[in-house]
Parts: structure tokens; sequence; C-alpha cells
């Protein structure tokens, strides 16, 4: 079967359904069960599933403080009016779900998760994997629990909010910074983006299984920010948290039920990413890590390494998230410039060829790390505009604001396409 271009991987006619099956995997095999098709693609015999599943995966993890805490950070912190704030939110999210719906298809086609895709664009790796039905069936039910409490929150939100809200005067400065902190968040998701779609059929819908990731991310971010930035506008009581500030204009019973979502969209989100955060460690190494205890081991250990990161940043949690934020958006952006890239210029090849790429521990792509380190060579120490690094161009022009991500994706982008070439097939 060849390989579909990348502008109709998302509009392209729905594939045929897949054959019946006697018995399907995800009923017949435990939730936590530990994984056992390693970096290979995933047997015909264990895909399941329908890409609808993918909506609620990656939609409930995105219903919480964290992604409320960007529109927050765009009408307090970095001075955008209400309306401003919301155009930026808006498109940050959409561009890096837009994104993560092409990434997305790749998944039911080759079986493999994202970091293993990226053996295409930057050479190969190894990689071993835990359990992945336990966090489709977790996100399932989280999401409708999630979007009940924080909708109702919205309302309430929206009903004592300054929606005529001007701002500070941030400018276009702060326009950036806000859209940055929104595709950061946004994009930080896409190098795991065909993590959890895998599973499915060879025969899914690359239509469906991209509109469905990338709605889902989109629809969460977009919605849960905009609330934040509703709640941006009303002037907090002094010394209050910034918890304690959203939840405080909200009546008792729903400032307990929203701290409560708050804990529960954390654990939605923190099971992806110490899901892929174990993916992304153990695909460094050059063989796939022992079967069993070794997986759940690395698992836990990234679990833990993030506690004591986010630990760490309790005394000044506002700054440490927003710089976390665009540090993410600085390096994912020409990440995202080369494997699109590379994904565009693979359109024409049989997947027969790519997947012998993928299996073929030889295959070498040195353009996609030049590329990629290019990119953040020259955008980051340009552009980037944070408080603890100022780069000389918004230095000297502060109307600039932040262009370290645009700059970083078109440098990567341009640099592949240029450097890239296409491997002899033995």
């Amino acid at each position: 079967m060849s390989a579909r271009p990348l502008t109709e991987a998302m509009t392209s006619t729905p594939a045929p359904e897949a054959p019946p099956r006697t018995e399907d995997p995800a009923t017949t095999r435990p939730a936590g069960v530990v994984e056992t098709s390693g970096a290979g693609p995933v047997p015909e015999a264990e895909r399941h599933g329908h890409p609808r599943q993918l909506l609620w995966t990656w939609a409930a993890p995105q219903v919480g403080w964290a992604t409320a805490y960007i529109g927050v950070l765009a009408v307090a912190a970095f001075g955008l009016g209400f309306t401003e704030a919301v155009v930026a939110l808006v498109l940050g999210a959409a561009l890096g779900a837009v994104a993560h719906g092409f990434l997305s298809v790749d998944g039911p086609r080759f079986g493999v998760p994202q970091m293993v895709l990226g053996r295409l664009s930057f050479g190969h790796k190894g990689n071993a994997l835990p359990s992945h039905d336990l966090v489709h069936r977790f996100e399932r039910y989280a999401l409708p629990v999630l979007a009940v409490i924080f909708l109702l929150a919205g309302v309430w939100i929206f009903k004592g909010a300054h929606l005529g809200h001007a701002g500070s005067g941030g400018g276009f400065g702060a326009f950036l910074l806000a859209f940055s902190a929104s595709f950061g968040f946004t994009a930080g998701w896409n190098p795991c983006a065909s993590d959890y779609a895998r599973y499915l059929p060879r025969t899914t819908s690359a239509r469906a299984t991209g509109w469905y990731s990338g709605l889902g991310l989109f629809l969460s971010v977009s919605v849960v920010s905009v609330i934040g930035a509703a709640s941006g506008t009303v002037l907090a009581p002094e010394g209050a948290s910034p918890t304690d500030a959203f939840t405080g204009q909200l009546p008792g019973w729903l400032a307990h039920l929203t701290l409560l979502a708050i804990i529960l969209g954390g654990m939605a989100a923190s099971t992806l990413n110490v899901y892929s955060a174990s993916v992304s460690l153990a695909s460094l190494t050059a063989r796939a890590l022992p079967r069993g205890l070794d997986r759940a081991t690395l698992t836990a250990l990234t679990g833990a390494v993030g506690t004591i990161a986010a630990w760490a940043s309790l005394d000044d949690a506002g700054h440490a998230f927003e710089s976390f934020l665009l540090v993410i958006a600085y390096w994912t952006a020409p990440w995202l410039g080369v494997v699109l890239v590379e994904q565009w210029r693979r359109r024409r090849t049989p997947d027969t060829l790519v997947a012998r790429r993928l299996s073929d521990p030889r295959h070498t792509n040195a353009a996609g790390l030049i590329a990629l380190l290019a990119g953040v060579a020259v955008s980051v120490p340009l552009f980037s505009h944070q408080e603890m690094y100022v780069g000389p161009l918004p230095a000297h022009w502060p109307g600039l604001g932040d262009l370290t991500c645009p700059v970083g994706f078109a440098v990567s982008a341009l640099l592949h396409a240029l450097l890239a070439r296409t491997p002899k097939e033995s």
C-alpha cells in the first residue's frame, strides 16, 4: 500500500472496515498488563478500537488547572485584553492540534509510537513500552467528570468576568508570548502523537484518526484556557494563590468540586506524561529493555523524577510554569519542522519501504539532526524573550516579542528540505 500525501491524510475517503474478530483484545486482556510488542509494529491480532477513543484520550488530560493557567497568564501576566488573549490562545492551540492530527495518522499505518517513527527523521533508535489500554480507559471515564465540572465553573466565571477588559498594553510582544505558551502546551504532546493510535487496526481511516486526535486536543485546550483568560480579568484578592483566585469566583460547593477536578485533571495528564516519558527514555537505548518488571520500573522512575521536579518548582510555580511552556515550544517547533517535512517527503513512498527503514538499524538521517540543532541554535539565542534570558533582537526591538517558535520551525523545516536525501533501499 502506498503512503498517502500529507495534504490528503485527513481528507481522504475512509478506509474499509477491518475484518471481524471473534475476540476483542481490549476486553480479553486486562488493562494493567505490561505490553510485550516492544518497539516493533503491533501485531494485527492485537489491533483493536475505534479512532473516536482518541478524542477523550487527548481531551481529558487538558481539562485541568494547567490549561486554565495559560489563559490567566495571557491576561494577568502578559497584559493582553480578553479578546486579544482569546485569539492568541485559540490560534496557538489550533496550530499545535493540526500538527498533532497529521502525526497521529502514522499510528495505525505502522503500529509504532511517535519516538520510533522519529527514526525516519533522525535515525534508528530502540524502544520498549509499558501498558496502553489502561490509558484509554482512564481518560474515557475522567473526561465527562472533568468536562461537566469545568464547564459549570466556566459559566460562573464568565458571569463575573470583565469581557471588555483591554489589558495593560502588552502589544504584539505579549500576543506572541501568549501564542507561544498555548502552542507549546498543545504541541508539547506532538512527540507522542502516535503512541495512542498505534493499536488501531491498520485499515482505520486516516481522516478519522487525524480529526479525532486533533479535535480532542484543540477543544479542551482552547475552551479551558479561554475560561482561564476570563478568570484573569477579575482582580484577585491580595495574597491569593492563582488557584484560590480562580476558585474564589465560584460558589462554595462548585469551588470544592473544581479543586477535586484539578486533582483528577492532574492525574489524567500525568497518566499520559508518565507513559510517554518512559517511551521516550526507552527509545534512547540501543536495545530494547527487558520485559516485565524493568518496563514497570522505568515508568515508576519517570513518575518519581517528574514529581521531584514539580516539587522543586513550587516556590515560584507561576514563573516556572511560564518558562516551562516556552522552553517546550522552543524545541518542539524545530522538531516539528523536521518531522513534518520528512512526512511530506515520504508521501509517495510505499509503506513497505517505510516500514523497512523503521526496523533497519543501519538507517541514518544526519540531515534531520543537523536541521533540528540548527533551528534551536538560531532561534533560541537570537529571538527568545524570557525573564532569565532576552535575545539581542527582542532586547533591541522589544516590539518583536518572542519569535523563537516560528523562526525555529522555519529554519529547521527549510534546512531539512534542502539537506535531506532519499535513502537507497537495499
